[in-house]
């Protein structure tokens, strides 16, 4: 963020999130907002149902969808949970999943949103590669960054 935002250094900066907060934010929320870019580089903006499960968000798409046809085109993306006020934002490329991998949290899926079937074939899975979090009420000591190294 630019030096305007008043943000210290991490050695000097008091409230920093821990990633347990930032997990948990993840794994408790309802909706999450996914932007994808279109082919033409307009942005898109949706919100997604999923789970957070195994240090990934996994939700669903049809391929033929907006957003399934952006993210063929191009993978990479950004979440943002509904609060701006308790800002977390994770960056990273989707992949498909199936067969085991997808099993646990197919059922974690099926069993929030009280569905049966869970994510079914069509699921996908992000990984971030650097997530951003921050509480309006304490910013900008609170505001903590993590970099992730891509699997």
């Amino acid at each position: 963020m630019p030096a305007g935002y008043g943000l210290l250094d991490p050695s000097e900066g008091v409230g920093l999130l821990p990633w347990t907060t930032v997990a948990q934010a993840l794994t408790e929320s309802r909706n999450y907002w996914l932007a994808t870019t279109r082919p033409d580089g307009r942005p898109h903006c949706v919100p997604v149902w999923g789970v957070w499960a195994d240090g990934a968000l996994y939700f669903g798409s049809d391929p033929r969808s907006r957003k399934g046809r952006n993210l063929q085109a191009d993978p990479r993306v950004c979440v943002h949970l509904e609060s701006g006020d308790d800002v977390v934002i994770v960056e990273g490329v989707v992949q498909e999943v199936s067969g085991d991998e997808l099993a646990s949290p197919s059922r974690a899926y099926a069993a929030k949103y009280e569905l049966p079937g869970g994510l079914g074939s069509a699921a996908l899975m992000v990984r971030p590669h650097v997530a951003f979090a921050w509480r309006e009420k304490d910013f900008p000591g609170s505001a903590t960054r993590w970099r992730f190294t891509p699997s």
